[in-house]
């Protein structure tokens, strides 16, 4: 394994103690145009012209503060192989918490928001390489940014700020920097009934709508999930033709996950450990159809909901569920899961497949690789990124039996480097 590079990021950054992890392991993908940011699977397949083969590269991000109980450096920079069978480390970016991360549609600049901080940072990529250079860091306007996305037009930062619940919109300079907040959005309603997660808003991703029209917001501190309207000259954001739709009461909707050809969309609710599946309608709405459980009958504990996903050929909905409250000691609650649910090609109603084990705790992260033909979960306690092989027809899970070993991974997000505008 190549040792890495690194270099500081924001002012207050602190040096983590190192972390051992095994040269040989899988990769990843982050970003979930479905679900969202951009998954493996929305990236170009390969170099056009010129013969030269394309190489992809994973980027980490995790959580680096004691608050957090932050074992990671910054963002990790591996070189991956085919089908990401191997990793190799190219560098360490030491920050705080990059715990989302995202790029834009030329896949030249790298964007992170840094979890219970105020800021995000943008990121020059290596054409050849895929190393980082640091462009610089702007405030998006409120506390504990938690997801990020791109605008179609490549004009515009996304960033939901978490604690402060508003939406703010930044600026994409040529040079790839990030200019000052465009406009923010602060979204209305009353909070929901847990005393703790739903003091206010809380907007959990942002994510655009399969046709690009909308932003979709799941807001755990609410109980709704907004659709808002970004005018892509300007940055101003509004509440869209149909500006929310109430959840379940106490849900605590995190993230949203999009089908890629038919009119369904798919929710995992935090709060309630649960599935709703959305039929689509005219205007951005969102009709609720199925609510069920996210975990196993026999599952009695305490449980939160992590991350959801739609398989590329959209047969199976995956959901990942956080019952182990951190605690790995022997004799401990047993690893978080990975829900499997069959898509009913006309209703987009959900059955239950079964659970498997993410091998690890707290899986907070999870995705599909490059061919959709593996899915990696990243649990943020046990310090691990693990690969499983898909099964196409039944959707169930197969450990590969290799493990990426990283300090608190929470994000993952793969980019294939084709040398396009180099």
């Amino acid at each position: 394994m190549t040792l890495p590079d690194s270099h500081a990021g924001h002012p207050g950054t602190s040096a983590i103690a190192a972390l051992s992890r095994r040269a040989m392991v899988t990769l990843p993908v982050a970003a979930v145009a479905a679900g969202q940011m951009t998954s493996a699977a929305a990236q170009p397949a390969a170099a056009q012209g010129g013969g030269r083969a394309a190489r992809t590269v994973a980027y980490v991000g995790s959580r680096t503060t004691a608050e957090r109980e932050g074992e990671g450096k910054g963002i990790e920079v591996y070189e991956v192989g085919p089908h990401g069978t191997g990793w190799t480390l190219l560098q360490t970016v030491e920050l705080d918490n990059p715990t989302f991360l995202a790029v834009d549609h030329t896949r030249r600049f790298l964007y992170a928001v840094h979890g219970d901080f105020t800021y995000a940072s943008a990121y020059r990529i290596d054409p050849d390489t895929g190393r980082l250079t640091a462009l610089g860091t702007q405030e998006t306007g409120g506390r504990n940014p938690a997801h990020l996305a791109v605008d179609p037009s490549n004009r515009f930062l996304v960033v939901a700020n978490h604690s402060s619940g508003s939406v703010a919109t930044l600026p994409l300079r040529k040079d790839g920097s990030l200019g000052p907040v465009a406009d923010l959005l602060s979204l209305p309603g009353e909070p929901g009934p847990h005393r703790t997660d739903q003091t206010g808003s809380k907007p959990h991703q942002v994510p655009f709508s399969p046709d690009g029209r909308f932003i979709v917001v799941p807001d755990k501190g609410l109980d709704r999930i907004f659709t808002l309207a970004l005018d892509a000259t300007s940055g101003k954001l509004s509440l869209g033709p149909v500006p929310s739709v109430a959840t379940r009461e106490m849900a605590g909707p995190r993230h949203i996950a999009f089908h890629p050809r038919r009119p369904f969309a798919y929710t995992i609710d935090e709060l309630r450990s649960t599935v709703t599946v959305y039929r689509r309608t005219g205007r951005g709405a969102l009709e609720a159809v199925q609510i069920l459980s996210s975990t196993e009958s026999t599952m009695t504990g305490d449980s939160r909901g992590g991350e959801i996903a739609v398989s590329p050929d959209g047969r199976f909905v995956y959901a990942s569920n956080r019952g182990g409250a951190g605690d790995s000691s022997p004799g401990g609650p047993e690893p978080d899961t990975l829900g499997v649910f069959a898509v009913s090609a006309g209703t987009g109603m959900l059955r239950p497949v079964g659970w498997t084990s993410t091998e690890g705790i707290r899986p907070r992260f999870f995705c599909f690789g490059p061919d959709g033909h593996r899915l990696f979960a990243a649990n943020e306690r046990s310090h691990t990124i693990v690969p499983f092989d898909v099964d196409r027809t039944s959707g169930t899970l197969r450990r590969t039996g290799e493990v990426v070993e990283t300090g608190s991974p929470v994000c993952v997000l793969f980019v294939r480097l084709d040398h396009r505008g180099a």
